[in-house]
């Protein structure tokens, strides 16, 4: 795939990811707006997140990067009866093993919700809210596994528009329930886990179209045994944690968040929100679009289309990442307060929430980049690499939790609440969940710097002319950004006080001032749209 086709697939999968990942903000919204920020939301976020996470990790992750390059051979190289049939294997494969898992996890929900928030173990209505709602929430892992699946085989057809606009569905069933539903149920806060439930299904049935018109719809079968299904798992197995490594990050994130201030878990859920708008619009974009073409260019043994794709997807990254940085660590509170601080959702709970969008949002760059360098590794069927970049990041993570809530500890949580003892302390301070922020990020930059090395020290990359001169663009667009934003902080007034119109206008000014300032240093400084064509 050529570099005008890779961005006729960018612009498409972008254009369709935006439109979900904007519906999602829009979502979030209508929960913050319907229920605030309390032990029953945190409830939900907890259900939502563990089902939430093996969407990402299959249809963002591990199965999608070891499925399409096995899938992209068997096109490229056998027949097409081979490739419906490898179709049919997987998916009936990969369906009775998630089948399994699905029961189990209905069988086991108290202590998988034990495991996952064991804070609410104090509080039994919190508890059991939480095992209610992972109960309708976790058969979601099934439906939209198999989905992941139909959505890599559009994908390496360069169908990307309809996988990526495929989440809508559920944003709209999710927006549906916490406007429509949850004022007519007797328990509000269950009409999310209801939403989550049939928003999978949904999401399934909405793709089968397409695969029927590439004559790949085909009736599932087990294929345990099936070379090419072997090499899959062969495959998946170890992206399983190499290509997860950012969401066991924030599973791990929520976990400890159960055990500090109540809200905790939503003001961090809704941080991840203003990430996945970046992340998804460009980041999981980019490497979607990436990875058939670099797969492609290692079939047929083309090392330097191998570098020149995976050179223009770095570059294209870094273009949208580090402004998108700056934008959010600068109008955390802005976007928190415009978005969110309304109904029951209080100045409180913005400042709260802003702190974890400036804590996560230091590692957007590294977020964005593993995306990219991932597919490097993958497309070339090499899964042990990550793996160990992940394993160092993953301790990297745990190890700075507990160095950064210490710090905030130390500086934050008065005399007397210590003497209370450790637990009640984290419990009674608010704010000290900006600290898993900021672990998470630290984390995500040791994970691009492990992968960055090895990729390097194998060969087969060798990066294009004209970087220094793109990173010195670069960083003086950034700066005129940073410029214009700190002088617009410091002229408008604080967003938690003023009306939700004002807020509206101010930020629209802000996120307007800043975006020209580095468009226009960029185009000041020679660079142009079709530099990103090669």
């Amino acid at each position: 795939m050529t570099a005008p086709k890779m961005v006729r697939g960018l612009l498409s999968f972008s254009s369709m990811t935006m439109v979900s990942r904007v519906l999602g903000l829009v979502r979030d919204v209508a929960i913050s707006q319907t229920f605030g920020a309390n032990a029953g939301t945190d409830a939900f976020w907890v259900a939502f997140r563990i089902p939430n996470f093996m969407r990402r990790l299959f249809a963002e992750g591990s199965f999608s990067t070891a499925f399409v390059p096995v899938f992209t051979e068997v096109k490229e190289t056998r027949p097409h009866a081979d490739l419906k049939e490898l179709v049919a294997r997987v998916s009936g494969t990969l369906g009775g093993f998630l089948l399994v898992l699905t029961a189990l996890g209905l069988i086991f929900t108290p202590q998988v919700a034990a495991l996952f928030s064991p804070g609410s173990l104090a509080n039994p209505a919190k508890f059991g809210l939480t095992v209610d709602l992972l109960r309708m929430t976790f058969p979601f892992i099934l439906f939209v596994s198999l989905t992941a699946l139909s959505g890599g085989a559009l994908n390496s057809f360069h169908r990307f528009g309809l996988p990526a606009f495929t989440p809508v569905i559920l944003n709209l069933c999710m927006i549906a329930a916490a406007l429509w539903l949850a004022p007519r149920l007797e328990v509000p806060i269950l009409a999310l886990g209801w939403a989550v439930l049939l928003g999978g299904i949904l999401q399934l049935l909405f793709q089968l179209p397409a695969l029927r018109k590439l004559d790949l719809l085909t009736l599932p079968k087990w294929g345990w045994q099936h070379p090419d299904v072997r090499k899959v798992v062969k495959l998946m197995v170890p992206t399983l944690f190499g290509s997860s490594v950012a969401q066991i990050n924030l599973l791990l994130d929520t976990v400890i968040a159960s055990l500090l201030f109540v809200g905790s878990q939503s003001w961090l859920s809704q941080a991840d929100r203003f990430l996945e708008l970046p992340l998804g619009v460009f980041g999981v974009a980019l490497g979607t679009v990436i990875l058939p073409a670099l797969s492609r260019h290692h079939v047929k043994t083309d090392q330097e289309g191998f570098s020149k794709a995976l050179d223009w997807g770095l570059r294209t990254t870094l273009l949208i990442a580090l402004p998108a940085m700056l934008g959010l660590m600068f109008l955390a509170e802005p976007l928190v307060a415009t978005l969110f601080q309304r109904g029951k959702f209080t100045a409180f709970d913005t400042q709260m929430a802003a702190m974890s969008v400036f804590g996560l949002s230091f590692g957007l760059p590294a977020f964005a980049l593993v995306k990219i360098v991932l597919p490097a590794f993958y497309a070339r069927q090499d899964t042990r690499t990550p793996v160990r970049a992940g394993i160092a990041s993953l301790v990297a993570n745990m190890v700075l939790n507990g160095l950064f809530l210490w710090v905030l500890y130390l500086m934050w949580v008065k005399p007397e609440v210590r003497a209370q003892g450790v637990l009640a302390a984290l419990q009674q301070t608010p704010g000290l969940h900006l600290a898993l922020g900021f672990a998470s990020a630290a984390a995500s930059y040791i994970n691009l710097g492990l992968l960055w090395y090895w990729l390097r020290k194998s060969g087969v990359y060798q990066h294009q002319p004209g970087w220094t001169r793109y990173v010195v663009r670069l960083v003086l667009g950034c700066a005129a950004l940073a410029l214009v934003l700190i002088l617009g902080l410091h002229w408008v007034p604080a967003f938690t006080t003023m009306g939700q119109w004002a807020r509206f206008g101010y930020l629209a000014v802000l996120v307007g001032a800043g975006g020209l300032a580095y468009l226009v240093v960029l185009l000041a400084l020679g660079l142009r749209p079709r530099d990103l064509r090669h």
